[in-house]
């Protein structure tokens, strides 16, 4: 098990190593992430929502992702709830205040029965487990569903993650090592160092005093790497900071309140033209080439956001001087003429209708069941290519007349020229950008605008590129840290 001794310490990252490690050492990992918190989505092949971290992890472990790597998943609305989703269904909303009183036993019940799945799937396998935040939140260790409880069930070897970059590593060590009940305590095997710049060398003083006053060896000392991994939530999100020259295009990214599955821009931040500024309400939109509208778990609340700023004019301002606009799933409903949410599903406190921006002529309906499923079919904008991706969203929306799809599933999204020399473009299919051809047939557009050469569009699946950067971190993970005594 790979526990932190903070939220962002590395956990995701040194889990989705280690299982690479262990599949090239010719084991089965099996990722487990008992219960997680994020807006960062994906959908199985059944049609079970997880989060995005634990599908990382399938994909470093050489596995299809299931929603039984992630039993319970927590998805914040921004009112103090969080939606609750077992095993990849929606369960109800929880408010914070109540959530261990109504949800510990049912949700301590879907973890036990996703570890039984898995087993039984891979009799052989290593679990390979994550724990959530800090394992020694003394006002909820009691009732914690996925750290210390979870490592004593399954009797669990654990790592304990300190990210040195953020100050503080001995503390943070000694304190969480201090915070743990006696009965806890022997499970922490080893303490792994994150995010170390400079020589190694400079750390050794260091290294021999944490194990002479723990017991405990050190495992290693992991190099801070330049490289950009997928963030597991917004606050990684904000503190990245690309270390990019001048790039012939820059493209706006709506960083709104309730911000989700921005794991789509991932594809993005790889091209290496193109430079990514995420611009929250209230900033200043400037003059990119482009403007992206991310996924949002409370549609509503966002529009109210940029209702509360000056964001919706700088938007239509820009269009009218000829900018572009692609939206995808929320970030396409905001676009639209009018949204009705008669189950209030989506931050608003009345039915509606509620007026959209009136970028793009839709109307959306909140309601029903969530649309969760895979996706593979032929896009007809800008290029005709096979595309896939996946659908997650609540209601259905209508197009006018005017607008054209953007694929062969009419009801998947739409496109229209501005008539100043851009466009605006929405889509409900996430993952769309890692579509290599696609994106590069999007950037073009973009490029062409400013009399730029065009790219190419050979180009593969961001999953490619992905598996890439995960070999790379299991590459210096392999030379910078010994997990041979855990192995037994």
């Amino acid at each position: 098990m790979v526990l932190g001794t903070s939220s962002g310490a590395g956990k995701s990252l040194m889990n989705a190593a280690l299982c690479r490690v262990l599949r090239r050492h010719g084991e089965q990992p099996l990722p487990f992430k008992g219960q997680n918190m994020s807006n960062n989505a994906w959908v199985d092949r059944n049609g079970g929502e997880m989060a995005y971290s634990q599908a990382m992890q399938a994909w470093a472990a050489g596995l299809e992702p299931c929603c039984a790597m992630n039993p319970v998943l927590l998805k914040p609305r921004g009112d103090s709830t969080s939606e609750v989703i077992h095993a990849g269904r929606s369960v109800g909303i929880a408010r914070a205040e109540h959530y261990y009183r109504d949800w510990f036993r049912p949700g301590w019940q879907a973890i036990r029965n996703s570890l039984q799945t898995l087993q039984k799937q891979w009799p052989e396998g290593r679990l390979v487990l994550e724990g959530a935040g800090s394992p020694v939140e003394v006002n909820l260790q009691r009732r914690d569903l996925t750290n210390l409880r979870l490592a004593q069930y399954l009797r669990a070897r654990c790592i304990l993650v300190a990210d040195i970059e953020r100050g503080g590593v001995f503390a943070q060590i000694i304190g969480t090592l201090a915070l743990l009940r006696p009965v806890e305590r022997p499970l922490i095997k080893g303490i792994l160092i994150n995010r170390f710049r400079g020589r190694r060398e400079l750390f050794d003083e260091g290294r021999s005093w944490l194990e002479q006053q723990t017991g405990i060896p050190v495992l290693g000392v992991m190099p801070w790497l330049n490289e950009l991994f997928p963030p597991e939530d917004s606050l990684d999100l904000l503190e990245r900071k690309p270390n990019r020259g001048r790039c012939d295009l820059e493209i706006a990214v709506l960083r709104l309140p309730s911000l989700s599955n921005f794991s789509d821009l991932d594809p993005l931040e790889a091209e290496s033209t193109v430079q990514l500024r995420w611009v929250e309400p209230g900033q200043n939109l400037g003059r990119p080439d482009a403007v992206i509208l991310p996924g949002s778990k409370q549609t509503l609340g966002d529009l109210q956001a940029i209702r509360n700023s000056d964001l919706e004019q700088q938007l239509k301002t820009y269009i009218h001087r000829g900018g572009s606009i692609l939206a995808i799933c929320g970030g396409m409903q905001l676009l639209g003429q009018s949204l009705t949410d008669p189950d209030k599903l989506e931050g608003g406190h009345a039915e509606g209708p509620w007026n959209g921006l009136g970028l793009l002529e839709i109307a959306t309906r909140f309601g029903g069941d969530k649309t969760l499923q895979q996706r593979r079919l032929e896009a007809c904008w800008p290029t005709a290519s096979t595309i896939t991706g996946f659908e997650l969203h609540h209601g259905t929306t209508v197009a006018g007349s005017n607008l054209q799809p953007i694929s062969t599933d009419t009801k998947l999204g739409w496109w229209k020229n501005t008539g100043s020399g851009g466009h605006i473009a929405g889509t409900y299919l996430h993952g769309l950008l890692e579509n290599g051809p696609w994106r590069r047939h999007w950037i073009n557009l973009l490029r062409s605008s400013k009399q730029l050469p065009p790219l190419s569009t050979d180009r593969p699946h961001h999953g490619e590129h992905r598996d890439q950067l995960i070999n790379r971190l299991a590459d210096a993970f392999e030379q910078h840290v010994n997990i041979r005594p855990l192995l037994h």
